[in-house]
């Protein structure tokens, strides 16, 4: 069963304007299945998965572009950067839109490479997990605080919530429920270890990198320490600097900056660590049922997690990018999200609890000593309507971001 994925207009408003466009995200995220299946009967289909296609694509790529000729959907171009030079030639010479589908892992090599030989030529979009809302079959916008989500209903409980973060947002276990959770998670892992890291790093041990890869998802929501990442993996901070960039390049954690201004010099500069697939970092964390998850340890930094990653997948599968910071001075005062919009800053906490009092918003009041303009805040929480908190701020059910 096909998950429609809320990608489709941005990307084939693109693909109208461009000659080139490339899907990247991490692995098993549904690139190839998305363009599949928005692809019309005229454009050729090429995996470089294919060794035998892969030799040709590198050995002799001009030869590869006469036989598959445009318009051509190239899955995992970063198996073959050599056609790149050679794609540019061609669209060059007929400046046709949408010639070239490609899809890529995010890796540093890829989109260095991407962007010298396509520069001007490209349209490059990120596709992340299922979203909830695609997942309950409705249509994604940005989110702002100021949005209208009265009328937005969902059928999930504190425990139908836990079991979709649990589960996580790869569209191979939502659409195949028949897959087993654990063991779709365990092959993903030495997937990822034997080629990913591989790939992109010259990592002896795997089995230490195993063990950094699971302080890391012990670590999310959490401020980024080196120093005790390294610790827990037993290697250096220099080693667990780079890493955490592989992770970062395979899409599977991002980095959210601390929102900083000239005007005020009481900001910490550390960013937020998060993995972007709740299941694949429950997995790796030891939470076995989703009810465990919600009664553990990680409860709250899970649930902050999904929201904070649902966030940014209704910015991205809008095509857009994500003006997102986090609030803490040294005096402790924090605030989950900040949201740059046109000028003005929207703050956002994420609570676990369906009736958060009104002091939930009471640090919202420091960001009016930044000279900016502030608008309506938001909890996000367990509450099961949306309903105001303050004269500025709104609570949002979690179950209809």
């Amino acid at each position: 069963m096909y998950i429609k994925r809320n990608l489709k207009d941005f990307f084939l408003k693109c693909s109208s304007q461009f000659p080139v466009m490339l899907v990247t995200g991490a692995r098993q995220v549904g690139k190839t299945t998305f363009l599949q299946h928005i692809k019309d009967k005229s454009r050729n289909y090429i995996s470089l998965d294919s060794l035998k296609n892969q030799a040709l694509a590198k050995s002799d790529p001009e030869l590869f572009l006469q036989r598959f000729k445009p318009p051509l959907l190239i899955d995992e171009i970063q198996y073959a950067p050599e056609l790149l030079p050679y794609i540019k030639i061609m669209v060059d010479s007929e400046q046709k839109p949408g010639m070239f589908w490609l899809t890529g892992s995010q890796q540093f090599q890829m989109m260095s490479g991407v962007t010298e030989s396509l520069a001007g030529r490209v349209g490059i979009v990120n596709l992340m997990g299922l979203s909830n809302r695609e997942l309950d079959g409705k249509s994604t916008f940005p989110f702002l605080p100021t949005l209208d989500f009265s009328s937005d209903k969902s059928s999930l409980d504190l425990s139908g919530l836990y079991r979709r973060i649990w589960h996580g947002a790869f569209p191979m276990l939502n659409s195949h429920p028949e897959i087993d959770r654990n063991f779709f998670y365990e092959s993903y892992i030495s997937t990822y270890l034997e080629r990913d890291v591989r790939e992109l790093s010259q990592v002896g041990d795997m089995q230490r990198f195993f063990r950094f890869l699971r302080a890391a998802a012990a670590r999310t929501g959490q401020l980024l320490n080196y120093s005790d990442l390294a610790r827990d993996a037993d290697i250096s901070v220099p080693t667990a600097k780079n890493w955490l960039s592989i992770l970062l390049s395979s899409g599977l954690t991002y980095l959210l900056e601390p929102y900083y201004s000239n005007r005020t010099k009481r900001l910490t500069q550390t960013p937020k660590l998060y993995f972007l697939d709740t299941g694949l970092c429950t997995y790796l964390t030891d939470w076995f049922t989703p009810e465990s998850l919600e009664a553990g340890a990680m409860s709250g930094a899970i649930f902050e997690t999904w929201c904070f990653v649902e966030l940014l997948k209704s910015y991205r599968h809008s095509g857009q990018r994500a003006p997102f910071f986090f609030y803490r001075d040294f005096d402790q005062v924090e605030i989950d999200l900040i949201i740059e919009y046109n000028g003005t800053l929207y703050p956002v906490e994420f609570k676990k609890s369906a009736n958060p009092g009104s002091d939930a918003a009471k640090n919202f009041k420091i960001l009016e000593r930044l000279n900016q303009p502030v608008g309506t805040g938001a909890i996000i929480c367990m509450s099961s309507i949306v309903m105001p908190l303050t004269r500025s701020c709104q609570l949002i059910p979690a179950a209809v971001l």
